[in-house]
């Protein structure tokens, strides 16, 4: 065979090979990719439930602190308030607690706010601040309040091995409402004073003066102290409105506050479990209306007056 024939022939052979592979492979593509319409029909089909849905959440225009209104016609706050409205409305299972605890101890709040001219919505600081617990922070400040130990001994807790007034509810509400009342005298607004509350008076004002302006919403401030009062107005918003947000008990499945009765005591105990036999309790009850009390015993060298709760 002449040298052009055979030449000719060969790469007749390898255009016919090339041809029969890409046909081979189109083929296939086509089989293993969907069709569109496929497509659209798997994107009907649900990974979860047919009746599990995570819906946006709708951004109330009305909402406020202490009747300061939230500008949400600022692109960052309205994102800010978004994300706290998602957080705690899928939170189910935390949300649902705070609603729960709420019902037992916001009756014990929020006369004290009252009788102090401090509006009611200040009762949601101690719910974000502790989630309604006796909790300790890793700053050291304790109680629902979260008061640190300078701040409770500068308004007249008694703070010691034996005894802690942080974890006393009534005494600790006083102490946040003095404070937030000096905060207010400070600031002129409540928002400014709640946000002080996280970031101290001191902190808000040198960031009012170096940013050059007068309002919460226009500081640039680290995440926690951004976010605080946005949580604050997102918790109150939700536990105001919980049908509104999927959110559904019976008053039944709240929490409530035990029925107890006030004994006074200006003597020294040296044994709290033998002391709440003697009462008709016991210790554990007994702690637990009476967390202040640290120890199975009440050193009171003082003579002081105390007042515990017991069971009625």
């Amino acid at each position: 065979m002449k040298r052009p024939v055979r030449i000719l022939l060969i790469a007749n052979i390898v255009l016919l090979c090339s041809f029969f592979i890409f046909a081979t492979k189109n083929s296939l593509t086509t089989t293993l990719v969907p069709t569109e319409s496929e497509d659209t029909l798997k994107s009907t089909v649900k990974n979860v439930s047919e009746f599990y849905q995570i819906k946006a959440v709708k951004i109330p225009s009305n909402l406020n602190f202490a009747g300061e209104r939230l500008p949400i016609e600022k692109p960052d706050v309205k994102e800010r308030i978004d994300r706290e409205l998602l957080v705690n409305t899928y939170w189910q299972s935390n949300t649902l607690l705070l609603f729960k605890r709420a019902h037992k101890y916001f009756p014990i709040i929020e006369p004290i706010l009252q009788k102090n001219g401090i509006p009611d919505d200040f009762k949601y600081l101690a719910l974000i601040e502790s989630g309604l617990q006796n909790v300790t922070s890793h700053a050291g400040a304790r109680g629902f309040w979260q008061i640190m130990k300078a701040t409770g001994k500068e308004n007249g807790l008694e703070i010691n091995d034996n005894v802690d007034e942080r974890y006393h509810l009534e005494k600790s509400t006083e102490v946040a409402c003095k404070y937030l009342n000096q905060a207010y005298l400070k600031f002129g607004n409540w928002t400014l004073a709640a946000a002080s509350y996280n970031a101290g008076q001191a902190g808000i004002a040198r960031r009012l003066k170096a940013q050059m302006v007068n309002d919460y919403y226009d500081l640039l401030l680290v995440e926690e102290t951004a976010r605080y009062m946005l949580r604050v107005i997102a918790v109150k918003e939700i536990i105001s409105h919980p049908k509104r947000y999927g959110f559904e008990f019976d008053l039944e499945d709240l929490y409530n506050i035990s029925k107890t009765k006030t004994v006074g005591v200006s003597s020294s105990i040296s044994n709290m479990a033998l002391f709440a036999k003697k009462l008709g309790t016991n210790y554990k009850e007994l702690r637990l209306l009476n967390p202040w009390i640290l120890q199975n015993k009440l050193n009171n060298a003082s003579k002081k007056k105390y007042y515990l709760s017991i069971p009625e």
